[in-house]
């Protein structure tokens, strides 16, 4: 792995102002980039990406991706060296709310964001994140791996399938040729946790609000699996990737344009597919509480089972998971408590980023 890949260039990622935008971004600071953020306010309070004091730390731009105009002129501008696109509508129950604007953002957008880069023209790698729920789901125990279908029964995830179509149907059309220099990639997670989400209806920062009050945790999806990983999984694994991309688009290498320009799923090891029950309890063992089943049974669908094969990743990557789900949990909480304490949160954000790339890095030997 090498991450001296990104000193001193130039850094464009949408949806900095969210859960995972924030960490990416503190991470991308911490390594020297130029980094430079097009999103929307902070939709959250709390919020990571204001708590880290980010918006004096790098380039802070407030800004749509469904305004094409404006991004086609800011990635002109920015010259991108590296593109991460995070910048989505991310939750599922608030998609069946506002079906139209999900699919607008998380679609549209991203059409917005490849035809800038492809307008741009320049040398850029291009690394578009979506989601495990891209996938059709069965709800079977078979891992999904990148070829199979892009489907989505609520209006997240099928907006998620639908941008991976619109994202190989550029790299098909416009980016499929190393001379191109565009170099595409699309990546999966899985249920992403950690230390700084603060959005509602998800179960992490549900935990956490009713242990600061001394309430029962509402448990409304007992027995839904989900394979949770800490959001630095995820993270490491789209920097290590680009960076790979990137050298091989410097040496010219047609082998590595036509192994790395995919879809990567970056999901934690099977041991990490656990209930929401599962992780509830996991976290209790680290904040004393207590939790309440409030299933619904008129509530809106949402999947049973959902695994990610990374086998891909795994072999043409060297990639792997560096945390248990014991570990997972225990660093999430630790974030949070000292948040509690009203510590510094720069300094745990940092702390649990070196652990981590220290972690990969032996991973990677």
């Amino acid at each position: 792995m090498n991450l001296a890949t990104f000193k001193n260039k130039r850094i464009l990622v949408t949806g900095h102002t969210g859960f995972k935008g924030a960490w990416l971004c503190e991470w991308l600071v911490m390594l020297g980039a130029d980094v430079y953020g097009y999103a929307l306010e902070p939709n959250t309070t709390p919020s990571l990406f204001v708590q880290l004091g980010l918006e004096k730390r790098m380039h802070h731009q407030i800004a749509d991706v469904r305004d094409v105009k404006t991004l086609t002129e800011t990635v002109a501008s920015v010259e991108p060296d590296f593109v991460f696109h995070l910048a989505a509508q991310p939750l599922v129950r608030l998609s069946y709310e506002i079906p139209v604007e999900t699919f607008d953002t998380n679609v549209m957008g991203t059409v917005h964001l490849l035809e800038a880069v492809r307008k741009y023209g320049k040398s850029c790698v291009v690394v578009c994140v979506t989601t495990d729920k891209c996938y059709e789901n069965k709800e079977w125990v078979y891992s999904y791996r990148e070829n199979d279908p892009m489907g989505g029964h609520d209006p997240y995830s099928a907006s998620k399938g639908a941008a991976e179509l619109c994202i190989a149907a550029y790299r098909g059309s416009f980016f499929h040729k190393q001379e191109s220099n565009i170099w595409l990639a699309s990546v999966r997670a899985g249920n992403v946790i950690g230390g700084g989400d603060w959005a509602l209806d998800r179960i992490v920062p549900d935990c956490i609000r009713s242990l600061q009050k001394n309430e029962a945790i509402p448990v409304r999806n007992k027995v839904a699996t989900r394979p949770w990983q800490h959001v630095l999984e995820p993270i490491g694994g789209y920097l290590h990737l680009a960076a790979m991309m990137k050298t091989g688009m410097v040496q010219k290498d047609t082998a590595a344009f036509q192994r790395l320009c995919g879809a990567f799923n970056f999901g934690p090891n099977l041991g990490s597919n656990k209930t929401v029950c599962d992780l509830v309890q996991e976290i209790l063992k680290h904040w004393d509480g207590r939790w309440e089943d409030k299933s619904d049974p008129n509530a809106v669908h949402e999947a049973k089972l959902l695994n990610l094969s990374i086998d891909k990743a795994h072999h043409l990557l060297n990639w792997g998971s560096c945390l248990d789900f014991s570990e997972t949990v225990a660093w999430t909480v630790e974030w949070y408590k000292e948040f509690n304490q009203k510590g510094s949160l720069t300094d745990i954000t940092e702390k649990q980023i070196d652990a981590y790339q220290g972690l990969m890095a032996e991973k990677l030997k």
